[in-house]
């Protein structure tokens, strides 16, 4: 009988607890697609698009600079006596390379990107619901969704591939500086070995893809905090939720977009 009283507490939160994601998934699909017919009706609100790009860029440039520099240096150290086991040193840089470019540099700026954006704009966009200050733009005659969402959603889109070229970049700077630490490799060589196994092939699908990356971080935190209730309890609700649903989105779509880009580019 104890069982059977406890189970059914389980049972209910459970079920409460999938309905809840389900009607999220389904709400999410109604924001995305009224985000998609907003994009089209004037006023483009071009000045607030360029203001948050330059907002979220610079204030997420120090933590991707740090990130993008960390992950060089420690995936070229830990590579290293991999390459030395099988006798190929001479292709460490090139694998590293390869490795930054196509995935590990465009999902782990996405995820730092995530954590700090996405949770940024569901506390600032939840903040002026529970304030009322997104009901008062709605009485003074300015659109809130064109005016909050959108710029913020085609924001996040365009800065984030953007900061993914600079963290690579920075990675193989770290990458460089660990080779001469434990290889003692010319910077000439280190350079000449990358450039010849790095295509532009390579660069494509990873750039490509945190366009995807940039609008679900946008997408997910807009819709957080334009939905949010509750007070200051929904608040902080909405600003934990959309880092957790943002970068999971973030991990199941490059699971997909990698199929994808093997099933496009056969070749890379």
């Amino acid at each position: 009988m104890k069982n059977s009283k406890t189970s059914i507490p389980k049972a209910s939160k459970m079920e409460k607890r999938m309905t809840e994601f389900l009607e999220m998934i389904a709400g999410l699909w109604q924001f995305q697609w009224q985000f998609f017919k907003q994009i089209f009706v004037p006023p483009y609100e071009i000045e607030q698009i360029r203001k948050h790009m330059d907002e979220l860029g610079i204030k997420t440039l120090p933590i991707v600079s740090v990130t993008g520099f960390i992950i060089g240096l420690v995936i070229t150290m830990q590579m290293h006596p991999v390459m030395v086991r099988f006798g190929a040193e001479a292709f460490l840089p090139g694998s590293v390379g390869i490795s930054i470019v196509r995935e590990l540099g465009p999902v782990i700026t996405a995820l730092i990107f995530a954590g700090r954006v996405s949770s940024g704009i569901g506390a600032e966009l939840g903040s002026m619901r529970v304030t009322e200050q997104i009901d008062a733009m709605e009485v003074s005659g300015v659109n809130p969704f064109k005016y909050l969402v959108v710029t913020r959603i085609f924001a996040c889109t365009f800065i984030l591939p953007i900061l993914t070229v600079y963290v690579i970049f920075i990675a193989f700077v770290g990458s460089f500086l660990a080779v001469v630490l434990v290889q003692n490799m010319s910077y000439i060589y280190f350079l000449d070995s990358v450039v010849a196994s790095v295509e532009f092939g390579d660069a494509i699908p990873g750039i490509l893809k945190t366009f995807v990356f940039g609008f679900i971080v946008g997408i997910v935190g807009s819709y957080k905090g334009y939905t949010a209730t509750n007070g200051t309890e929904g608040v902080g609700k909405a600003a934990t939720t959309a880092v957790v649903v943002s970068s999971l989105m973030i991990l199941i779509f490059d699971m997909v977009l990698v199929k994808v880009t093997l099933w496009l580019w056969p070749t890379i």
